[in-house]
């Protein structure tokens, strides 16, 4: 194309002072600013991707949901990693399918739905009532420590390895001791004749206990016995007829206060938070 010395009109009666040169550079930045919208639009449209997991049917998926599930697995103790981060995209997306679906057939605006729906809310909103008491009510070390200083004042002591017998009649529990005095194996009579199955297939092992784990009457008698001694007269309880044998002693083995203290802890909270609804209920006016 030639050029005259004033280019010709590019609109209206106006007409363009500008030179072959300046029309190339006028070009060239019409061209850059069209790039420049361009790469903006792009920009935009990965924003949006990237707040999404995916556009089903022209609805978007946002990321919410995904990082929503990806926090109840942490918190379940287990990692994520990328091929669960893969199974929580696609279940999101078939999550959203059914529920277009769902909605598409009305299932939302069900009397059965809505009734679900508020037990759901319900049962969400309790436990984060719970949640929020437990985080403003903390339990404090020092109490921690004095519930454990407790336990091991109850516990401590001699801790005694017994085995027992455990029979409905007291004629046949002292016919028991009758044999044993005679030579008979305390563990073989357990294993035939004692109705505690769970000790009686041990050979009426009991294991290591403090007496105050055992029924009163068991404990007194059992207290009154040396290493290796057996009850001379059976042991009545609310259980039947007990024959005894303390086969060692030992003092207490408790645990350290740190081996408890997670337990300790939780079993506080349940009480505290036990105290705390039963407050609430009594507080509520029920008529």
């Amino acid at each position: 194309m030639i050029f005259p010395k004033q280019a010709r009109p590019l609109a209206g009666n106006n007409r363009s002072t500008h030179s072959p040169k300046d029309y190339k550079l006028i070009m060239k930045k019409q061209f850059l600013l069209a790039t420049a919208v361009a790469s903006l639009l792009a920009l935009s449209a990965q924003g949006v991707l990237a707040q999404n997991v995916a556009i089903v049917n022209g609805k978007a998926v946002p990321k919410a949901r995904m990082d929503m599930l990806a926090q109840q697995i942490t918190k379940s103790g287990r990692p994520m990693t990328p091929e669960m981060e893969g199974q929580l995209r696609e279940e999101v997306i078939t999550r959203e399918v059914f529920m277009q679906e769902a909605e598409k057939q009305g299932l939302s605006g069900s009397e059965d739905f809505k009734a679900q729906m508020e037990l759901t809310r319900q049962t969400l909103l309790i436990r984060e009532l719970f949640a929020n008491y437990e985080k403003k009510n903390p339990i404090s070390d020092a109490d921690l420590k004095a519930e454990y200083d407790k336990y091991a004042a109850a516990n401590g002591g001699k801790e005694y390895k017994a085995r027992h017998i455990l029979v409905d009649k007291e004629a046949d529990a002292k016919a028991i001791i009758a044999s044993l005095k005679k030579g008979g194996k305390f563990e073989d009579i357990a294993k035939k004749q004692s109705k505690d199955a769970g000790s009686g297939a041990k050979g009426g092992d009991l294991d290591w206990a403090n007496p105050a784990s055992y029924v009163p009457e068991f404990s007194a008698a059992m207290l009154k016995l040396g290493k290796g001694q057996l009850t001379e007269t059976p042991v009545k309880s609310q259980f039947g007829y007990h024959i005894i044998r303390v086969d060692d002693i030992r003092a207490a083995q408790l645990p350290t206060f740190e081996q408890v203290k997670p337990q300790i802890a939780k079993q506080m909270q349940q009480q505290k938070l036990a105290t705390f609804q039963e407050e609430l209920r009594k507080k509520a006016k029920i008529e």
